[in-house]
């Protein structure tokens, strides 16, 4: 039995996603009628046939959704959207606070830079979002496995300066959403690696990494760099920089021990997940597989069912597709097997 019902639902978003969101929801059947909208943020009514939204209707794998949540209401202060959250749960729970601000809708952690701390599964969540001086909605969602923990899904992490892409964000952020598990025992081959932002990340984890493209690599990488795949130190992480374009890679330039495959290629999904399964079939090892995809226009979105189907017949059975409070005209798909 739910413990809680709304006839309204809220789902936050990066600026600009707001139509597509829109039309992705049209184009998964869900019974959510458009209802409000501002950047950042779009509301639903729940259709006739249901009535009310409840906890299950968080759990749609909406992709452009960073955060979907029951609605309370509507307030002029903070304090009034924090009281809604309070007379409905009828305590103080863990409150997540957002905002739009600086043409982005950002999740505010109590410390910036500092990542606030996880919530247990299952427990209620309220967030507050804050669309203007004296516009806050409140709502609620109960926290799960598959969702972000941090607010508004957005984790604040801060990209260093060394880095020398936004790939680093992407990868950050993604092992944030998706709780990803990296460990000093994989191996990671990295398609349209240059200049080297996702190898960044993964190195500075202990991670090596095969990294393919024609392009030269960042200097910050290149201490890394090893001439020789099959010549590979023992107890600290590697690059081998294979320069081929991906079509061109063979069994051969992978090796033994590959476990990830990613990419953030500037070609189409169904380019990029053709290769993603290429490189399956090349490496038995590779049980997962996360990659950036580049949208020429938001509502590809609607061919996900198409995407998964392809990554279906390439032996992966869990498809995850996400859009990520990093991310510009791309989303991010995690797929295991």
């Amino acid at each position: 039995m739910s413990r809680y019902r709304s006839e309204f639902i809220f789902a936050l978003c990066n600026s600009g996603a707001e139509k597509a969101l829109k039309l992705e929801v049209v184009s998964m059947g869900l019974p959510w009628r458009f209802s409000y909208q501002k950047k950042g943020f779009v509301a639903f009514k729940a259709d006739t046939s249901i009535g009310t939204f409840d906890e299950v209707s968080l759990n749609e794998p909406v992709a452009f959704a960073r955060r979907i949540c029951l609605s309370l209401g509507k307030a002029s202060t903070a304090e009034a959207a924090e009281d809604l959250i309070r007379q409905a749960v009828g305590k103080t729970p863990l409150i997540h606070r957002a905002r739009y601000f600086d043409h982005t809708m950002e999740g505010l952690n109590t410390v910036p830079g500092v990542l606030p701390e996880q919530p247990e599964l299952g427990v209620c969540i309220g967030t507050i979002v804050e669309l203007g001086p004296d516009e806050f909605f409140a709502g609620l969602h109960i926290h799960t496995s598959d969702i972000s923990p941090y607010p508004a899904g957005d984790s604040g992490i801060i990209m260093p300066e060394r880095s020398p892409s936004r790939a680093w964000l992407k990868l950050e952020e993604a092992v944030r959403f998706f709780n990803l598990s990296l460990t000093k025992r994989d191996i990671v081959v990295e398609v349209g690696c240059a200049p080297g932002g996702v190898v960044l990340a993964l190195l500075e984890r202990g991670i090596p990494v095969i990294g393919v493209d024609p392009a030269r690599m960042a200097d910050v990488v290149t201490p890394y760099q090893i001439s020789d795949r099959y010549e590979t130190p023992a107890g600290k992480p590697w690059l081998y920089h294979c320069r081929k374009p991906a079509a061109l890679v063979g069994k051969k330039d992978l090796g033994q021990g590959v476990t990830w495959f990613m990419s953030d290629m500037n070609q189409s999904p169904e380019i990029i997940i053709k290769e993603c399964i290429r490189f399956a079939s090349m490496s038995s090892g590779i049980r997962n597989a996360l990659m950036t995809l580049k949208l020429t226009d938001l509502s590809q979105v609607v061919e996900k069912s198409a995407w998964f189907e392809m990554l279906k017949s390439g032996g992966f059975k869990k498809m995850r597709l996400q859009s990520l409070s990093v991310n510009h005209r791309e989303l991010a798909l995690f797929a295991c097997k």
